[in-house]
């Protein structure tokens, strides 16, 4: 099966959630989710928005609850369908964001854990199979849109990757 084979099958649009990811010097915070979906990998902080709450009020709340700052701007640089044919709920578009900006010092709580790294020496054995694809992409500029689809115990199955190019 591949993504357009799947997407036939799919009833759209599909929920959405925030992914943000804080930049500092060239440098970039992951959080390690201790618990639920994603547990044991590093990411960028973020989540499903709350009835009513649009998508960047979204990451801006779920990196308060999560590492304990608030971005002040968001840079949208990605957004990214994910497809998990055995196991529907999972299905998702994460909208990706990038800030400089914030208020607070990230800490650690009981969801996640944030440390930083260095751009170009990302923990990709410990992140999610996609991220290999399309983040070294995004931190170099590119902005993008992509569909990843997953087979079971989370192994990429297909992507697809398209450069957004601006119009100013």
């Amino acid at each position: 099966m591949n993504i357009v084979e799947y997407k036939e099958s799919l009833q759209l649009p599909l929920r959405q959630a925030s992914l943000c990811f804080f930049i500092k010097d060239g440098d970039v915070l992951l959080a390690m989710k201790k618990r639920g979906f994603g547990k044991g990998r590093w990411n960028g902080v973020g989540g499903k928005p709350n009835s009513g709450e649009n998508i960047e009020s979204a990451a801006k709340r779920e990196a308060r609850e999560e590492i304990g700052v608030t971005p002040k701007s968001l840079d949208w640089v990605a957004t990214l369908n994910f497809y998990f044919p055995h196991n529907s709920d999972r299905n998702q578009q994460v909208v990706v964001f990038f800030t400089e900006d914030w208020d607070g010092e990230p800490t650690e709580t009981e969801e996640m854990s944030p440390k930083w790294f260095k751009r170009d020496q990302l923990p990709f054995d410990s992140m999610w199979p996609d991220d290999i694809h399309w983040l070294p992409l995004v931190f170099g500029g590119k902005r993008l849109e992509a569909e990843f689809l997953f087979g079971e115990n989370d192994v990429l199955l297909d992507l697809r990757l398209s450069e957004i190019k601006s119009n100013v």
